[in-house]
Order: structure tokens, then C-alpha cells, then sequence
């Protein structure tokens, strides 16, 4: 059915009309229903948002890419990653405040849908696609490089592991969303534990001065301050560098906005989300900023590689039997948990926008198990090019995907800084009300928020590679451009209607039975 994008566009009527005229008064979130959320079975619990959040702010960036960023630019790169923290930390507050005043599975879609019209939801959802779908190549990159750790597993090829990679998780998204959130659970809860046994192990080697390795010279390495003031200090390549390596810790946290899409499906997401949330920036400062700059005052910065997580790094360098397998093994669940995420939030965002129009028909649909397996059929088609370029680069691979997923990511967290912004001035007009739990210090917390990711992705020109990817990404932009006008005739806009309050309470009685 084609409509006119006028017609039923938000932003030529009230912004949540439906059965009955409401354009005067204050809009109330518990009556709205956005169609891209129909058929979900709300079965996420408490334990599962928690490790999810918790999971989402912990992965492949950390786990391997903090190796090659250390050894560009050096023990300030902790300062990286707490500025690129406190900024992430802002925008998934913006989106916590939208997500409590209505859960959504679409999440920032949806609600880009309701204040910034089709249009907003079109560059909303394409740009998270983008993100998520270089993620999953390279968070199958990942796991074929881990494997190559073992020896033995060598004569594998690269993008074998990838593609077996990619196909199990595959198997796994298309089931029912339950076995996606014990899953992602016990992923979380390793990669937690992997992190606490690391800093534990670290503080003790720092406070005891242990053997942790040997330099270039066969020379013994020793845990302490001097691996940091004896290497040129936290900015040994320049402050540059480490500014210029700030894409790539963008990058460590995209995930983080992945509360704010299983909130969609989480029961009692109102209670659980502010929790799950506000420990974020704990989580942050100790298991980012804490474990980099542990990992600069056990080893000198030169001995870290990008083709080796630095956690392996350090526990075989300890001489602790096994211990560098065992952290392997972690690493390789952190990946896979990653990819795991990638393909659930990709497939409910592909969804929402295709029951719009705004994304092929395919994606609309809900399998048996009530999983949106034609968006993740969409994501893991695309994850295949991961599985090419590990067979024609592999080692550049993860660094080409890595600042691609960066943009993306920064791409994704602007729309919803920008969509936030939009909900304020709602409040402001007095049609909205804001929830209890708000981000704090906005607007101008939004400002400082989305001036920040545009000075990263910008300062990239300076980089050669970071010009590939800004032209890459200009690319992308084009075709995003092209796609609109492709589409937008076919764009429906009457996807936010006003349900009657016993329908809403029906929906959440058959979830709760069925779950």
C-alpha cells in the first residue's frame, strides 16, 4: 500500500493522533503503540537487561582492540577512553529517558519516528544498521584472529572461522528471544569475570613488582610505574596520536545503546532499565579506564600488537600455566557475545523500519519463534563481506571494519542526542511531560554531547586511513540519500497510533502468559 508521506507524516499532525482527536493535549506514552513492536514476546528479565548492559559496554573493543590502540599511542589512552565514557554514558541517559516513557523494540527508530518524522527514522535506523553490520565483520574477524592463537588451529584459514562464527550465531538469534537473553547472560557474566580476575591478577603483579615479560633485548619486564614515566610518560607518539586513536574507542563502546532495544522486550522495563543504566558509568570507569591503565603499568606500551588481545598479552607473559588460553577462551566468548547482539539489535531495528517502508518487505516478518528473522537474515548476508575480507586482507580486516563501525556508531548516537533534543522541545510546547528519570544537564549535556562525536569523526582527515574511511562513509551518506527518495513515496506514516487502554493491557496479558 502506497501513501503519501504527507498524509500521515508526524510532523503535519499531532504527533500521536489516532481514534480519537488528542492534538491539545499532553500526549500520554502508555497509549501509544508503535505496529514495528507487534507479535514481540516480552520474556527478557531482570538478570538478562542487567548482563546485557553490562555486556553491551564491554567487547571486542576492549578486548582486542585496546592491544593495537596501546601500542599507538601509549598510556594516555586511558584519558580516551574516559572522555569517550562520560560521553556515552550522556547519550544512553538521553536514550534511557526516552525508553522508560515508552519501551519500544524499535527503540531510537521509533522514537526518531515519533519527534523527527520518517525521515529522522530513515537516517536513524540506517545509521545503527551500518554500525552493527561492520560490527558483525568485525566481530567475526575477531574470532577467527583469536582462534589463530592456538597453533595447531593455524592451518584453519582466517575467514574459515569467521563464516562458522557467523553461522552459529545465526542459529542461534533465529530462536526464540529467552535463548538470546541466557545466552547473551552467560557471555556477560564470563567476560565480567574475565575482566575482575584480570585486574586482580594486575594489581597484585604492580604491588609485588612481578616478572611480566621480556623486551626486545631478552631483558626482564617488571610490573610498575616505571613501564609508564620510563617509556616517554601517557603521551610517549604525542597527544595527536592519542586523539586521533578516539575514533577507535567509540567504537569500544557501541553496545551501550543496546539496553535501550531489549527494553522492547524486557518485562517491567520502567523499574529495571534506570538501574541497569546508572551503574553504566561505574562499569565504565573500572573495566575501561581502570583496566587500560593497568595494562600500561604492567607492561610498556611496545609490547602490546593489534593482532593479540592485550589481556593474552599480559597473562602469558605472568608464566601462569594455561592462563593465557583460558583468557583466550573469555575473549572469544566477549566476541561472540558481541555478534550475538549485533545480529538481535540489527534484525528488531531492520523491522521497524520495514513494517515504514523504509527497509525491504522481507524484514517485516516474525518467524515461529516470533524473531524477526528476515532482518537478521539481511544482517548475516552482509556479514558475509567480513568473511571476504578476511580472506583477501586479513590483516587489515579489523582495523578497516573497526573506524567504519565508528562512524557508524557515532552516526547513531548523534540521532538519538538529536531526537532527545526534539522530545525536549515537545516538553517546552507543553505536549509532553518528562519522565522521572531524566538526562542530566540537557539540553546542553546534548550539545556538548553531539559537538564532541562530530569533532571525532571529523579529526579523522588528519589519518590516511581515517580519509578512507571518512570517504567510505561519504559513500554511505550518498547512498542513504539516494535510498530516501527511492522510498519515501512508499513510506507510511501512521505507524504511532493511539490504542485503546484495554487493548495495551490485553498485548501485556498475552505477553506474560506466553513468556
Amino acid at each position: 500500500m502506497s501513501e503519501s508521506p504527507s498524509s500521515h507524516s508526524p510532523t503535519s499532525r499531532s504527533p500521536h493522533a489516532g481514534a480519537s482527536s488528542s492534538s491539545s493535549r499532553t500526549s500520554q506514552p502508555d497509549r501509544i503503540q508503535d505496529r514495528g513492536d507487534a507479535g514481540y514476546n516480552k520474556s527478557l528479565k531482570n538478570r538478562h537487561l542487567q548482563m546485557i548492559a553490562i555486556g553491551g559496554s564491554i567487547g571486542t573493543g576492549l578486548f582486542m582492540g585496546a592491544g593495537g590502540r596501546l601500542k599507538d599511542g601509549g598510556a594516555g589512552l586511558m584519558f580516551a577512553y574516559a572522555v569517550c565514557g562520560i560521553f556515552a554514558f550522556l547519550m544512553v541517559r538521553a536514550l534511557g529517558e526516552l525508553a522508560i516513557r515508552r519501551p519500544s523494540s524499535g527503540a531510537f527508530v521509533s522514537y526518531a519516528r515519533e519527534f523527527l518524522g520518517e525521515k529522522g527514522a530513515y537516517i536513524t535506523g540506517w545509521f545503527f544498521f551500518l554500525d552493527w553490520a561492520v560490527t558483525v565483520m568485525a566481530d567475526i574477524t575477531a574470532v577467527a584472529l583469536y582462534l589463530h592463537y592456538w597453533t595447531t588451529l593455524k592451518v584453519v584459514p582466517q575467514w574459515a572461522f569467521a563464516l562458522i562464527a557467523l553461522v552459529l550465531v545465526f542459529i542461534l538469534n533465529m530462536l526464540n528471544v529467552k535463548m538470546f537473553g541466557e545466552a547473551e547472560f552467560w557471555f556477560a557474566l564470563i567476560k565480567v569475570a574475565a575482566i575482575v580476575s584480570f585486574m586482580v591478577a594486575a594489581i597484585v603483579a604492580i604491588v609485588l613488582g612481578l616478572h611480566t615479560g621480556t623486551d626486545s633485548d631478552g631483558g626482564a619486564i617488571t610490573a610498575g610505574a616505571h613501564n609508564i614515566l620510563g617509556n616517554g610518560g601517557f603521551f610517549p607518539e604525542g597527544f595527536p596520536i592519542v586523539f586521533a586513536l578516539t575514533l577507535g574507542v567509540v567504537f569500544a563502546f557501541g553496545g551501550t545503546e543496546m539496553v535501550g532495544v531489549a527494553a522492547g522486550e524486557a518485562k517491567d522495563a520502567e523499574k529495571i532499565l534506570p538501574k541497569a543504566i546508572n551503574s553504566m558509568i561505574l562499569r565504565i570507569f573500572v573495566f575501561y579506564v581502570g583496566s587500560v591503565m593497568l595494562l600500561a603499568l604492567v607492561l610498556p606500551y611496545t609490547s602490546y600488537s593489534k593482532t593479540e588481545s592485550p589481556f593474552v598479552t599480559f597473562f602469558s607473559g605472568i608464566g601462569v600455566p594455561y592462563a593465557g588460553d583460558i583468557i583466550q577462551v573469555v575473549v572469544l566468548t566477549a566476541a561472540l557475545s558481541s555478534l550475538n547482539a549485533g545480529l538481535y539489535a540489527t534484525g528488531r531495528t531492520l523491522r521497524s523500519m520495514a513494517v515504514a517502508g523504509e527497509a525491504p518487505r522481507v524484514a517485516a516478518g516474525l518467524n515461529k519463534h516470533q524473531v524477526p528473522a528476515g532482518g537478521i537474515i539481511i544482517t548475516s548476508s552482509l556479514g558475509l563481506l567480513g568473511v571476504v575480507l578476511n580472506a583477501y586482507l586479513p590483516g587489515d580486516a579489523f582495523d578497516i571494519v573497526m573506524n567504519l563501525a565508528g562512524i557508524g556508531i557515532a552516526g547513531t548516537w548523534g540521532a538519538i542526542l538529536v531526537t532527545h533534543l526534539a522530545f525536549l522541545r515537545r516538553v517546552q510546547e507543553g505536549k509532553e511531560v518528562r519522565p522521572a528519570y531524566r538526562m542530566p544537564f540537557a539540553p546542553w549535556s546534548n550539545y556538548a554531547a553531539l559537538a564532541f562525536f562530530t569533532i571525532v569523526v571529523v579529526s579523522n582527515v588528519a589519518d590516511p586511513a581515517g580519509r578512507w574511511t571518512l570517504g567510505l562513509f561519504a559513500i554511505v551518506v550518498i547512498m542513504m540519500v539516494a535510498g530516501w527518495y527511492a522510498v519515501r513515496g512508499r513510506i507510511r506514516g501512521d505507524l504511532l497510533d493511539e490504542v485503546l487502554a484495554d487493548e495495551v493491557a490485553g498485548a501485556a496479558s498475552a505477553s506474560t502468559h506466553e513468556a
